[in-house]
C-alpha cells in the first residue's frame, strides 16, 4: 500500500450497509477521501431440479425501480456462516429445501466502493415446500429454466444481474 489512513469514521449505520469515510494520505503527501459501503455479504443459490432446470426468482429491485430475473440470494446476518444463509434464503424465497449444497466460489460485487462478498452455492436434490417470504418479497415469482434458456436470456439482456450471471457460469463450469 502506498498510503496510510489518517481518519476513519462510520457516518451512517443502515439495515443493509454502513457508510464509512476514510481520510487517507499517500506516501507522496497528497491526501484523498475514500467512501466505503460496508456490507455483511450474502449467499447466492444455483438450485437445480432433478429435470436439470435452474430455479430463478423475479422480483422488484427498489434501487433500479425494475423487476429483475435472478438466482435466489440473500444477505448474511452478522457473523453468519454463508451456508446457513444459503439454506435459509432458498427456503424463504422459493420454498425449496436442498439435500446437497456445494460451494462454487465467491465474488466481490463492486470492489471500488463496497465490501460485499457473495458466496455462490450449488443446491441439488431439491424438495418442494412452502416459501417464507419477507414483506418486500411478496410479489416474487418463481421460474425454472434450462441451461440453454438461461444462456439465451443472458445473451438477449433479459438477465443482467451480475451475481446471477456469475453463479450460472460457476455452476456450468462445475458440471463440465
Amino acid at each position: 500500500m502506498n498510503f496510510k489512513v489518517i481518519k476513519s469514521e462510520t457516518i451512517f449505520r443502515g439495515r443493509v450497509f454502513d457508510l464509512q469515510v476514510d481520510e487517507i494520505e499517500y506516501n507522496s503527501g497528497n491526501k484523498s477521501v475514500r467512501e466505503t459501503a460496508v456490507h455483511n455479504g450474502g449467499a447466492v443459490i444455483v438450485a437445480v431440479t432433478k429435470e436439470k432446470k435452474i430455479i430463478f426468482v423475479k422480483q422488484f429491485r427498489y434501487p433500479l425501480k425494475k423487476t429483475l430475473l435472478e438466482l435466489p440470494a440473500g444477505k448474511l446476518n452478522k457473523d453468519e456462516d454463508p451456508i446457513v444463509c444459503a439454506e435459509r434464503e432458498l427456503k424463504e424465497e422459493t420454498g425449496y429445501d436442498a439435500e446437497n449444497f456445494i460451494k462454487l466460489g465467491a465474488i466481490c460485487t463492486t470492489p471500488g466502493f463496497c465490501t460485499e462478498i457473495l458466496h455462490i452455492f450449488l443446491a441439488e436434490d431439491l424438495t418442494a415446500g412452502n416459501h417464507n417470504r419477507e414483506e418486500g418479497e411478496y410479489g416474487m415469482e418463481i421460474y425454472e429454466f434450462t441451461v440453454d434458456e438461461v444462456e439465451q436470456k443472458i445473451s438477449s439482456g433479459e438477465i443482467y444481474d451480475s451475481k446471477t450471471i456469475c453463479g450460472f457460469h460457476l455452476a456450468k463450469n462445475y458440471f463440465k
